[in-house]
């Protein structure tokens, strides 16, 4: 076995990237990461197709100035409206979150009744349905619920105040009327909120595309025998495209670990294709 000691590249909106970021320390500890945070633009969700893309291009493009080996799109909705173009244009792999959590999805219902939660785009987008009716073995019935307060209350830090909660339960009503039994958390943002949402959901399976996108990322790296060695210096190395004040401190609390403060970038100047 080779041992390939270049980085994975991760790129979000924010900091909802994280979330994905978190399950890739955990199931590849041995790797460097240079992670992307599109904080000058964030949310993706409330803009066109062709302006999430040229976003994704221009992340992707600031990636591989760092000689990554995978691309993860820790973003749901660059992942719905943009993989394709990424998977076309770009020589080394590139991996979305939405078909890893649409297999756990399809697999792990019991009754046939899956709830999709996301950005207004995300949804609009249909891609999760489609991908979970693909992946299932019998009949579901896949429910969609646009959450778009969900990501800037994130961005704030507000991930268990009552305004938050009066607003999840909002949009949760519609999704537990429909006596849905595991709910696909459809934005990386979002896992930020599981505490709040697990208690608000009781007996719902939620699917974190982080964990389920982790284990493809694993076994893409494998099977092209890129992983690196245990001999590997791990590491993470933060970049964002405006100062948030909250980025360090989050990530931190998410991650579990000490990080260092993100260098801000520009990407805007790197394509305009």
């Amino acid at each position: 076995m080779t041992h390939d000691q270049r980085p994975i590249g991760v790129f979000d909106s924010g900091i909802g990237g994280l979330s994905v970021l978190k399950h890739l320390l955990h199931h590849l500890p041995h790797e460097r990461f240079v992670y992307l945070g599109d904080t000058a633009r964030v949310p993706y969700g409330n803009k066109s197709a062709e302006t999430i893309k040229l976003y994704a291009r221009q992340c992707a493009a600031f990636l591989q100035q760092h000689n990554v080996k995978l691309i993860v799109v820790a973003c749901n909705t660059a992942s719905a409206l943009a993989l394709d173009v990424l998977q076309r244009e770009l020589d080394v792999p590139v991996l979305g979150v939405i078909e890893p959590a649409s297999r756990a999805a399809a697999a792990g219902t019991a009754n046939g009744h899956v709830g999709v939660i996301g950005t207004r785009a995300t949804i609009a987008s249909n891609s999760y349905a489609r991908c979970i009716e693909a992946s299932a073995t019998s009949r579901v019935i896949v429910q969609s619920q646009p959450c778009p307060l969900f990501v800037p209350l994130v961005e704030e830090g507000w991930l268990d105040l009552p305004a938050t909660r009066l607003i999840a339960a909002e949009y949760l009503r519609p999704l537990i009327a429909n006596h849905i039994d595991t709910l696909v958390l459809g934005c990386t943002h979002y896992p930020l909120l599981m505490p709040m949402l697990e208690a608000m959901l009781p007996g719902v399976r939620l699917i974190d595309c982080g964990e389920w996108t982790a284990r493809d990322a694993c076994d893409i790296l494998a099977q092209r025998d890129e992983l690196a060695g245990p001999e590997a210096q791990s590491g993470m190395y933060f970049y964002v495209t405006d100062h948030t004040p909250l980025f360090t401190s989050l990530a931190q609390q998410f991650l579990g670990r000490p990080v260092n403060d993100p260098v801000r970038v520009s990407v805007d100047h790197l394509t305009d294709a």
